[in-house]
């Protein structure tokens, strides 16, 4: 997950500390609102996703907010992060790097499933 923080800190423009909340936001979410088995086999493909969301259970501030995710999808998600301090271009930003290192550790077409399968999130990215 180290890859990933970097490259998110590089190419969105964020600290480390943010990118980490963001990630574990955008990892919970999807645990919570996406195909159990098609996230499972992307979050294993994923070198250090497991141990990074077993440790990071809750999202960004694991409050509130973090159980409204599950009840509100993609929009929870999106309030979470935008609540954690990133603005929507970050947010996009994020969100389509996570989906590319996905897509570099996982069969492109089960991640490309999994974005189909969850309302509102093809929108975000």
């Amino acid at each position: 997950m180290d890859q990933l923080i970097a490259t998110i800190t590089d190419n969105v423009g964020i600290d480390r500390e943010l990118a980490e909340k963001a990630v574990a936001i955008i990892l919970n979410f999807l645990s919570k609102d996406g195909p159990q088995d098609l996230v499972g086999q992307v979050i294993s493909a994923m070198p250090g996703a497991t141990e990074f969301l077993e440790a990071n259970q809750g999202g960004g501030d694991g409050g509130l907010l973090g159980g409204l995710v599950g009840s509100m999808g993609a929009m929870g998600a999106l309030n979470e992060m935008t609540s954690a301090g990133l603005n929507m271009g970050q947010v996009s930003g994020v969100t389509r790097e996570v989906i590319a290192f996905a897509k570099q550790h996982a069969d492109e077409a089960v991640v490309d499933e999994i974005v189909g399968s969850i309302p509102g999130l093809s929108q975000v990215i």
